[in-house]
């Protein structure tokens, strides 16, 4: 039996919800078939099964917050589902209903007569009807009671009498009540966060109080990358699938920076300072309602069309929730690329538990001053929020200098 359990996604993450079993108990499950759907404040993904087998039970339902480890399922990897009880067949015929005895219809009501047709003459039916006088009225005085035909002429010559027992006109059809008054459009419209939303919420709020927030802001010059992107652009495109972006020149750029200026990729520990050795760079992808951020390993060792795989590798499974848990976690620094919706700068909130995050603005091109003249160049604003616990302004400058330096005269590789 193999237990399944809820995965960490993430250092912060302490607890997971499982939003949706995919398969239900009995169910036949393949090694790395996506088994159940969870939500986090990192992301909302498909998570595998860990062994072949029958899906035996399930100890967690749909909708339940629990803590990371918690055994959620159990795999039989022989086949058998628990609860099915040896040497029975799995599914056993069930009896017949007995028939249920149907309503007898009710008895039909009797409706009297207005007069037996035998007692009456023609005549008198025939006056009955030209004056529509309902006979059950007319008092006979013939033999036996029978309605003769001055019976009838007494009865219509009685006038308060006739009016009374004559036949009603159809009552007038009422007139239609007047429309209701146009009520006026709501002003709000109140809907829950989703659980995602509300998870990256509580992780904002928390990053916040945890790090003491400051932003530093570099004016780059991005000519010769763009220059250098243009002329491989092309070629990237045509035998490798996907763009090639100004992101992974900035994130190799970063990881330079990064080993110049190790305690931009440390960590915090009480009062300690962890220094990491692999500079794992985590890249935000938007997704439709929130964010993830999944981390490229060892990033300082990928060349520029490496760095471009992995973006759209990662950002491609992300919105396809496909991310594996080992994906999302372990980074230790993050970029933010706003500037591919246009907006020039930002202020964005520190991955916990790293001290730094880098924000780049968006590529366009610039009137600036070189040597006394105008001239037109591709510039990006890139911001540098750091944790002024551990960061002070003055370390914070020298690495986006050498960010700065690097992008601004590149001499890498591209492919």
């Amino acid at each position: 039996m193999t237990d399944v359990v809820m995965p960490q996604m993430g250092e912060s993450i302490v607890e997971g919800t499982l939003t949706k079993w995919l398969k239900k108990p009995g169910d036949r499950v393949e090694r790395d078939e996506m088994l159940f759907e969870i939500s986090t404040d990192k992301v909302d993904t498909e998570i595998p099964a860990p062994a072949a087998g029958t899906l035996a039970e399930v100890l967690v339902e749909q909708g339940q917050t629990v803590a990371i480890n918690t055994v959620v399922a159990r795999i039989d990897e022989t086949g058998v589902s628990v609860g099915q009880a040896p040497g029975l067949p799995a599914t056993q015929e069930a009896p017949p209903p007995e028939p249920v005895p149907l309503p007898q219809p009710p008895e039909p009501v009797p409706v009297p007569a207005e007069e037996p047709a035998g007692s009456l003459s023609p005549l008198v039916r025939r006056m009955a009807r030209e004056h529509n006088i309902d006979l059950r009225l007319v008092k006979g005085t013939g033999a036996g009671g029978r309605i003769t035909k001055q019976d009838l002429e007494a009865y219509l010559a009685t006038p308060v009498e006739q009016a009374v027992v004559q036949a009603p006109a159809p009552p007038t059809a009422a007139p239609p009540p007047p429309p209701p008054a146009p009520t006026a459009a709501p002003k709000t419209r109140l809907e829950p966060m989703s659980l995602i939303r509300t998870k990256i919420a509580e992780h904002m709020i928390m990053s916040r109080r945890t790090s003491a927030h400051v932003t530093t802001l570099h004016k780059v010059d991005m000519t010769r990358v763009a220059k250098i992107r243009e002329r491989y652009k092309d070629e990237v495109q045509t035998h490798h699938g996907f763009a090639l972006t100004y992101l992974p020149f900035i994130t190799r750029a970063a990881a330079e920076a990064l080993r110049a200026f190790p305690i931009v990729n440390a960590s915090i520990d009480g009062s300690n300072i962890v220094y990491h050795n692999e500079i794992n760079i985590g890249i935000a992808v938007a997704l439709e309602g929130g964010l993830i951020v999944p981390v490229i390993r060892n990033a300082d060792e990928k060349s520029v069309l490496g760095l471009q795989r992995a973006i759209v590798d990662l950002a491609t499974r992300a919105r396809a929730r496909q991310l594996k848990p080992d994906e999302v976690q372990g980074g230790t620094f993050s970029i933010t690329n706003f500037g591919s919706f246009g907006s020039l700068f930002g202020t964005p909130i520190i991955n916990q538990p790293q001290v730094a995050i880098l924000g780049v603005g968006v590529v366009e091109k610039t009137p600036v001053v070189i040597d006394d003249a105008i001239a037109i160049r591709s510039i990006s604003l890139i911001g540098l929020t750091f944790d002024h616990r551990l960061i002070d302004g003055a370390l914070a400058d020298q690495f986006m200098a050498k960010l700065k330096s690097i992008l601004e005269n590149w001499s890498a590789e591209v492919l």
